[in-house]
């Protein structure tokens, strides 16, 4: 039987004991991997691995030894509880032991999961699968997660339901990382609020969430664009203390003027224009980056990009003969007094 992406988190969360087997398959191997980690966990149990409830065959090992599934499905443990038959990475070459594996099934025996990379619908392991009354056949593909299956992470890692904005940035968030990523950062937001009962707050997940290559330049880019010209020569001195190059504070410059003038020329104002971005801006950064492209108008966005991108041509002129720091010093100086028009 197909299971839908409607309905295979839940039944990933909460499988049911009697099926003869599960195939999960799908491009992303870090998404299986974490979908089968999930059913066999829910399966057996935090000690069904211990008490040898699970046989965990390779594609390798089951090729060398095609009857080998067979004999795990029909394998008794000595303790009791739900077993588990699990073949990783599954091929087309592997579908006569696990269709005959899936044929030879009796009730009582190992439940049969089968891990594949992308399987085609005429596939004959996807078909088997489909076509089985009493297994299930669930494609994993690579869209974000939906708002319930955020959910039951936070919920697995002890967190409470976080408000509406918070809400929000993990949905940003969840769009932007990795499946793995995003649940490594879920249980270190789970670590830094751990005997803390106050709800999950925006700035806290911008703590959590893994660093951006512009971090390090954030400061400068905001004392910028928020005209505080008076604060640009301390902190480049300590930008080229810390060995920043020129070109890379040019290029950070230019996207985070490129990312302002994209919010405050959409049609929906600037709030609208930073809610569309990938990757997406969220937490303190986000109120702050509104603010400022509300603030310059698209008129003196324009204009700070012509500046950037004279002062980038400029550096990479053979004819240039100021240190390139300095170069950008005084046009990132320049974009401070322009935003005071």
């Amino acid at each position: 039987m197909k299971l839908g992406p409607r309905d295979a988190p839940g039944y990933f969360a909460r499988p049911e004991a009697q099926r003869t087997g599960l195939l999960i398959y799908g491009a992303d191997a870090m998404r299986i991997a974490l979908k089968r980690q999930e059913v066999i966990a829910a399966l057996i149990g935090p000690q069904g691995e211990e008490e040898m409830r699970l046989a965990r065959m390779p594609a390798g090992e089951l090729r060398k030894d095609p009857a080998r599934l067979d004999d795990a499905v029909k394998a008794q443990s000595f303790f009791p509880g739900p077993r588990v038959a699990f073949v990783e990475d599954a091929t087309e070459a592997l579908a006569a032991p696990i269709l005959a594996a899936l044929a030879d099934w009796r009730e009582g025996d190992a439940q049969i999961i089968v891990t594949a990379g992308q399987l085609k619908p005429t596939s004959k392991l996807r078909k088997a699968f489909e076509a089985h009354k009493n297994a299930y056949a669930a494609g994993i593909y690579d869209d974000p997660p939906s708002r319930g299956e955020l959910e039951a992470m936070l919920s697995a890692a002890g967190l409470p339901m976080p408000g509406h904005d918070a809400m929000r940035d993990l949905t940003d968030l969840a769009r932007a990382l990795d499946p793995g990523d995003l649940r490594q950062t879920i249980e270190k937001i789970a670590l830094y609020k751990l005997g803390d009962a106050t709800p999950l707050t925006s700035h806290e997940i911008a703590l959590c969430a893994p660093a951006s290559v512009e971090a390090d330049l954030d400061d400068v880019l905001h004392i910028v664009a928020e005209a505080r010209s008076g604060e640009i020569g301390p902190i480049m001195k300590r930008l080229r203390a810390q060995g920043v190059q020129p070109v890379a504070l040019c290029i950070a410059a230019t996207r985070h003027f490129r990312t302002l003038y994209t919010a405050a020329a959409d049609p929906g104002g600037a709030s609208q224009g930073i809610a569309r971005m990938r990757p997406p801006v969220f937490g303190p950064r986000r109120d702050r980056m509104i603010r400022q492209a509300s603030s310059w108008g698209a008129p003196n966005l324009e204009m700070a990009l012509s500046l950037l991108t004279e002062t980038d041509l400029q550096m990479r002129s053979a004819a240039q003969t100021a240190p390139q720091m300095a170069v950008v010093e005084r046009a990132l100086i320049r974009l401070a007094m322009l935003a005071r028009r």
